[in-house]
């Protein structure tokens, strides 16, 4: 494993065939190469490991900030097709307050309808967020619970 803070000269691009290529300081190529996310919701801009085809850690990144601008814009763009959690905006509606239930809701990737198992499906995380596990195996994110209007606060809070 390299860490980005001791070695910084390594060089990251992508192929015409849209995977990405790594070049080692020391030279070494690897294609192919998948950013990974230690902490996903936690800290999605911090310790970030790019591993190769065969499952091994080639370059530990502390910080994305710390990568000059193309590059943090290539494995944020990576990273952004990897991870797909819609964030919840609003509730529309709920098909009843005993689970499962059908979530009607809108998202920053539009609306859509979704199945809630059970309310221990929905996971507290800090900060006001909370990550619902919808029964397809979609997660969703709310950024802030208290940020959301009155209706979906008031249909929210049935569940928790």
């Amino acid at each position: 494993m390299i860490n980005f803070t001791t070695i910084p000269d390594f060089q990251l691009r992508r192929q015409l065939s849209g995977r990405l290529q790594f070049t080692s300081a020391h030279g070494d190529l690897h294609e192919g190469v998948v950013p990974v996310r230690a902490f996903p919701l936690a800290a999605p801009d911090e310790c970030i490991s790019l591993v190769s085809t065969e499952g091994h850690e080639l370059l530990w990144i502390d910080r994305l900030q710390e990568l000059p601008g193309e590059m943090r814009t290539l494995l944020q763009d990576e990273l952004a097709l990897r991870d797909f959690v819609p964030r919840i905006t609003q509730l529309k509606s709920v098909s009843s307050f005993g689970t499962p239930s059908l979530w009607t809701v809108e998202t920053d990737r539009g609306a859509t309808s979704f199945v809630l198992k059970g309310e221990e499906d929905i996971r507290r995380l800090g900060g006001g967020a909370l990550l619902i596990a919808a029964s397809d195996g979609v997660q969703y994110s709310v950024a802030d619970m208290l940020a959301l209007d009155r209706a979906s606060k008031r249909l929210l809070e049935r569940f928790l």
